[in-house]
């Protein structure tokens, strides 16, 4: 299972909040942008609250953040007491401190459409899943937690 929580880590987090951050970062620095630091923290945090999500999921979740082999446990503890999809949180910041980073309004608009993205596919397809697969164990939970932050 690890290896599959490893892949899963690199396909999915990896090319949406690293990979193609960076390929924007790289044009961004071609065109004559400059780094600047102010990023670095929001980035640093999604990537700390992204690798405990991660964590969470393989070890109280006993799966992985992938689609093909996700928790076999509803995973409520750690940052999920806070937060239904704090997963999401961290790639959003770290969207938000590669935007920062290179103060690139293309990195901005690419962060906005995967936050809505992400917030779709919570709605129309993690939630009725989680409640079909956890019944009311998820509807309890989904009544406790808030599905971002407030």
């Amino acid at each position: 299972m690890l290896w599959r929580a490893l892949l899963a880590f690199l396909a999915l987090p990896g090319i949406v909040a690293i990979a193609i951050p960076v390929l924007f970062a790289a044009r961004a620095l071609r065109a004559g942008g400059t780094f600047h630091p102010v990023g670095l923290l929001p980035l640093g945090a999604g990537l700390i609250l992204l690798l405990w999500c991660v964590r969470d999921f393989y070890v109280s979740g006993k799966g992985t953040l992938a689609p093909w082999s996700p928790p076999k446990n509803l995973v409520t503890s750690g940052l999920y007491r806070y937060s239904r999809n704090p997963m999401y949180v961290g790639v959003a910041l770290m969207l938000l401190g590669w935007a920062l980073s290179f103060m690139s309004g293309r990195l901005a608009v690419y962060a906005t459409l995967v936050v809505v993205a992400f917030h779709l596919r919570v709605i129309f397809g993690e939630e009725p899943w989680l409640a079909r697969t956890h019944g009311a164990t998820w509807d309890e939970y989904r009544a406790r937690v808030p599905r971002w932050l407030i």
